[in-house]
């Protein structure tokens, strides 16, 4: 064992040492060769998430992880202030399916949000509550579909947080369960045809464990009802020639058309067409490569609208015929600008949402492509869901930024005008707060924008703690949002800033690709500019900045605490991609690879990799920053082998005082359906060891503490 003896304080009172003694983690002598180049991989015997030796591993790791957040003496008051800032009821934008009209809500701390339903004006009754799925709230609910009139409906849920799913078919009147449940589902949505079945994907089952085996070969089935499920069809993929990693299919509302789209990784997809309106119909290409991401957003008749990158870095709406519909025959509808596209249908018109620096702008147009007008949202931040069936006539829409709890309003689609539906009713008052936007340099000169919000009125003399979260990758993009825990953690005096970096979506393809396979480190300095800035400018100072990001995300904190050490004073990977050399060999990892290219590639990628990836670049003697690495037990995204091996580098190779931790959320997942309690724990663990490592003896606003606790 490993003894450490971590000391911070905030004034020049002496504070007790919490004193830290890291399990011993055995090495083994596994080496791989590289283009001629050995890279040992000591801690290999760690991806094996089925062995007792990890098991015994993980438990010892979280018993010193606990007993040093044990230790911190405001973290019950975080948590009590999280909950109590949490429990507030959270609606859902209704929606029509048959004779009913449905909607999620969440009373306040439930576990899971709970389906409801209600005829007319009638009175509501639970429709399906995950919350009795599982003791522990940790099975949640992952997908709703219903029949075109419905009737029926089957919904998936997942287990521990695992992507794997199951599919549970259901009498929608009477709620009863009308066959077996289907297993093995992932990576899929569920598309009904009349009410004699559905489309669903999936992967053959691994061999070896089902949470971290590779699974690269998706394929898509139809499931009769009432038939067992080994005898569903097999609609698309298998071929042993040409393997796709993501497939999916889907129909148009009226039912004529099954759309089907197959990608090799998570850019680019090629796009099918199948006539259901005549028996035994061809399957037609509308596109045979993978250059675009291209999808069908609506149909009239044989008329058919697509929304597209092909040619159009930013989007655009396209109108072609179903009898012919290769790109050659393509005619703009909504041409592409300067901001990035979303799109969306519904009551017989087009909705065009706009990022403009991140920020939503919405025009509606009619079928012809004509502009009828902007819809003026309520104020600066993120719109989402306008889109609607065909036949309706008003819809609801959401609204949120990083102050303002998101709330939802009723939108008729003739006149143009809404009305609030729904407002959270929250102990958190928008007002006292204000985000601005930023436009910072990153190394190579290009411009960055990034939003910081915090309390109006905060001192800008270096010393305001300050959570810098990123992700840059995948074509995601951050927009403004309101969280409950970025409320507690500004409540507290706290800033928090956002920088939308390279490899996101915010500027369209080419932004995303500019954060891509070689140039992957532009992100890392699009990240470390805005670090710098947030110094420069007084916000903060190198001992009050902690870094965090997940997924793609926790690899971006990995590699800028690896590069610049010196730069925060606490560094948060969560679930993130961590052995850039392995991480294809996992799972559906290999689907990455338009993003960050793999290590048996050739030479140059392989080395570029090296470069980069957290776990070949902890460096003995070095003092990195305090460090709370957070996984689960059944991430089967993003393997917590990942995050195993980095901890173990970290333990082993740590120079100052400055502790190392993971903290590994058994049952758990990615992140969806995580139950509220659980994630309640995690922020606590979370903001609590970032405050006490940025050296605060007591919650820095501890007026707000004493307030909800009279």
């Amino acid at each position: 064992m490993i003894g450490v003896t971590f000391i911070a304080c905030q004034t020049n009172k002496k504070r007790e040492p919490i004193v830290v003694n890291y399990p011993t983690t055995q090495k083994v002598d596994t080496v791989d060769t590289y283009f001629g180049t050995e890279v040992p991989d000591p801690y290999r015997w760690l991806e094996d998430d089925r062995s007792p030796e990890t098991e015994a591993w993980v438990k010892t790791q979280n018993k010193t992880t606990f007993g040093y957040l044990d230790s911190i003496p405001f973290r019950e008051d975080i948590k009590n202030r999280l909950e109590k800032l949490w429990n507030y009821e959270k609606l859902g934008s209704p929606f029509k399916e048959g004779n009913y009209t449905y909607f999620y809500k969440n009373d306040g701390l439930q576990n899971q949000y709970v389906v409801y339903r209600k005829k007319g004006n009638g009175e509501p009754e639970v429709f399906l509550n995950p919350n009795t799925f599982s003791e522990d709230g940790t099975t949640s609910l992952a997908g709703l579909s219903f029949t075109k009139d419905g009737s029926m409906a089957a919904y998936l849920i997942s287990e521990g947080g695992s992507d794997w799913r199951k599919a549970i078919v259901i009498n929608a009147e009477t709620k009863e369960q009308v066959e077996d449940t289907l297993v093995d589902i992932k990576f899929s949505g569920v598309s009904w045809k009349g009410n004699e079945g559905f489309y669903y994907s999936s992967y053959d089952k691994p061999e070896g464990s089902e949470l971290s085996a590779k699974t690269d070969q998706h394929k898509l089935y139809f499931h009769k009802v009432g038939t067992p499920q080994s005898e569903d069809e097999l609609i698309f993929g298998g071929s042993p020639e040409e393997k796709h990693r993501y497939v999916g299919g889907y129909l148009t509302e009226d039912q004529r058309y099954l759309l089907i789209s197959a990608s090799i990784s998570t850019s680019g997809n090629k796009l099918f067409l199948k006539d259901l309106s005549t028996p035994n119909s061809e399957l037609v290409t509308i596109l045979d490569h993978t250059d675009s991401d291209t999808y069908l957003l609506e149909n009239e008749g044989s008329k058919l609208f697509l929304v597209t990158n092909l040619n159009a870095p930013n989007k655009k709406i396209v109108v072609t015929d179903a009898s012919n519909p290769n790109p050659e025959n393509w005619k703009d509808l909504i041409p592409e600008t300067k901001n990035v596209l979303t799109a969306g249908s519904g009551g017989g018109y087009f909705f065009a949402e706009y990022m403009v620096d991140a920020i939503s702008k919405v025009f509606q147009y009619d079928m012809d492509g004509k502009q009828v007008r902007e819809v003026k949202l309520p104020g600066v931040g993120s719109a989402g869901g306008f889109g609607g069936k065909k036949e309706d006539k008003e819809f609801y829409f959401s609204f949120t930024n990083y102050s303002t709890p998101g709330s939802s309003y009723k939108y008729n689609v003739e006149t143009g005008e809404y009305e609030q539906y729904w407002k959270p009713e929250i102990d958190f008052n928008p007002s006292d707060y204000e985000s601005t936007q930023v436009f910072y340099e990153s190394k190579d000169g290009t411009k960055v924008p990034m939003i910081i919000t915090h309390k109006k009125g905060i001192e800008l003399n270096g010393k305001n703690p300050t959570i810098l979260y990123g992700y840059g990758g995948f074509n995601i993009s951050l927009t403004p949002s309101f969280s409950i825990t970025n409320a507690v953690w500004m409540e507290q005096g706290g800033v928090y800033a956002v920088p939308n970096l390279r490899g996101g979506g915010e500027y369209g393809k080419k932004w995303h690709d500019a954060g891509t396979k070689m140039q992957k480190q532009n992100v890392f300095d699009d990240f470390i500019a805005a670090a710098e800035y947030l110094i420069e400018n007084n916000y903060t100072s190198k001992e009050y900045l902690a870094i965090r990001g997940g997924s793609n995300g926790g690899l971006l904190v990995g590699a800028t605490m690896t590069q610049r050490p010196d730069l925060m004073q606490v560094a948060l990977p969560a679930v993130g991609v961590l052995d850039m050399l392995r991480y294809h060999t996992f799972t559906a990892g290999a689907g990455w690879a338009y993003d960050y290219g793999t290590a048996e590639d050739n030479k140059e990628m392989f080395a570029y990799l090296k470069g980069y990836s957290p776990v070949h670049n902890v460096k003995q003697g070095v003092e990195y920053p305090a460090t709370l690495i957070t996984t689960g037990d059944h991430d089967d995204r993003v393997v917590p082998a990942h995050s195993f091996k980095f901890a173990a580098e970290l333990q082993a190779k740590q120079a100052g005082k400055n502790p190392t931790l993971i903290r590994i959320e058994t049952n758990a997942g990615h992140g969806a359906g995580t139950p509220v309690s659980k994630t309640i724990e995690q922020y606590a663990d979370i903001f609590g060891f970032t405050l006490f490592n940025m050296g605060f003896d007591q919650l820095p606003n501890q007026a707000v503490i004493k307030e909800f606790k009279d």
